[in-house]
């Protein structure tokens, strides 16, 4: 191609080699091994496949000097309208009067009348010296590509063009052959140019699935780069005991025994707490599925090794009913809970933020208000965040801030 449309893929899709353009892929398929006869086509939004021959073409003037290009498709079965409101200078000097042509659009019915606006068309000469599919792709574009002649149709001959002149030798396999063996993944190779130019339904699958396993596969290793770097560069606090506070209730305040899944969750944390290592957990489960009671244990593994402990909820109502909640389940025992939001104001929130910061509160339940740059702890070594897709990034960087260490807080995420 040209400079010009090679510039305005760069800067609208970010494409600047032949490898980029390859790589990438398109959203979803049309598939193209039926022909439909105009007769029998219907206003139902289906993308159909027409044959036949233009017999007339016009450039039709509108108001404040529009235009609009209008041509006459005429199969066996009968006459169809193809209408251009957008690219009529480009597709006037395209359009051969009498000649074949593949038509692929959604049907419109009005008065009677069946049309196609925006059409795409290619001329059944042309199509019959590509590499052709029995799907056909469609790719992610913008107006100003569609404008410059860089549409659906254009990026598949470009694709076509591309994959006519290369080998399996350029484009080199960058996964290891066990893993292509164990889960019989089509090569690399085969997967770029089915996903391009699929001949049917099966093949076009095999390539998606390659692909979609080799990116997730690498989003993979990345999370555990990531994971491995944060270990070695953040060490997290230290829980070695697990003492009076929480056996104390296991054994004899505990309302309900634990499922075994409960059961499994607990021991992981007791593991992970002691290691030295910053824990990262999500806890997902069901409403009513014991998330709360798991992260009260933890809250008093906390305790009984000296530290403090939050729980951040994203509504006041859930953060009140948390806090009911773990206060009656903790009455009796020399734990303190304190309640924190917007609403608590004045004498009682001052009151509240200088026994926290003086450590006589052992766990604090809230709101985004934790996050407040006021709220200052004494020794907080434990964040649980309930609903956490709920908080942003920086407002769980901001609760890990609230640790008294530059090492990063054991933190329980609900969802």
């Amino acid at each position: 191609m040209g400079p010009i449309k090679a510039d305005l893929l760069k800067k609208e899709l970010g494409i600047h080699t032949y490898g980029d353009y390859l790589l990438h892929f398109p959203f979803r398929y049309e598939d193209r091994s039926t022909m439909h006869l105009i007769k029998d086509v219907t206003d139902n939004g289906v993308s159909v496949q027409l044959k036949g021959t233009i017999y007339d073409t016009q450039i039709v003037k509108g108001q404040r000097g529009s235009k609009r290009l209008v041509c006459i498709l005429k199969d066996p079965s009968g006459f169809l309208e193809l209408t251009w409101f957008k690219g009529v200078k480009v597709m006037d000097n395209i359009i051969r009067m009498n000649e074949e042509y593949l038509v692929h659009g959604k049907v419109k019915v009005y008065k009677g009348k069946k049309s196609i606006i925006h059409p795409e068309v290619e001329s059944v000469a042309e199509a019959q010296t590509k590499i052709k599919g029995s799907f056909a792709p469609v790719y992610s574009s913008t107006e100003k590509l569609n404008n410059k002649g860089l549409d659906n149709r254009a990026r598949r001959n470009i694709a076509s063009e591309i994959l006519s002149k290369i080998t399996a030798q350029d484009i080199p396999e960058i996964l290891p052959q066990h893993l292509i063996d164990k889960f019989r993944l089509v090569s690399r190779y085969q997967a770029v140019k089915n996903v391009h130019i699929p001949a049917n339904a099966q093949i076009m699958e095999a390539a998606r699935n390659r692909i979609k396993f080799e990116e997730l596969f690498f989003f993979q290793i990345q999370a555990i780069q990531s994971k491995v770097w944060r270990q070695q560069s953040f060490k997290g606090y230290v829980f070695e005991h697990v003492g009076n506070y929480f056996n104390t209730f296991y054994k004899e305040q505990l309302p309900f025994d634990l499922t075994g899944a409960q059961k499994r969750v607990v021991r992981e944390i007791r593991s992970d707490v002691k290691s030295g290592k910053q824990m990262n957990r999500l806890l997902q489960g069901d409403v009513g599925s014991g998330k709360t009671i798991v992260a009260l244990l933890t809250c008093l593994i906390a305790k009984d090794n000296g530290f403090q402990s939050c729980l951040m909820a994203p509504t006041e109502i859930l953060a009140q009913q948390h806090f009911t909640g773990i206060s009656e389940y903790v009455e009796g025992m020399d734990i303190e809970v304190g309640f924190l939001s917007g609403s608590v104001k004045g004498k009682k929130r001052a009151a509240l933020l200088e026994r926290l910061k003086n450590g006589d509160i052992d766990i604090l339940i809230g709101t985004h208000a934790l996050i407040d740059d006021w709220v200052v702890f004494s020794k907080l070594g434990l964040a649980i965040t309930d609903e956490q897709h709920r908080f942003g990034v920086k407002h769980r960087a901001k609760l890990w801030e609230k640790s008294t260490k530059i090492d990063l807080l054991i933190q329980i995420m609900f969802i």
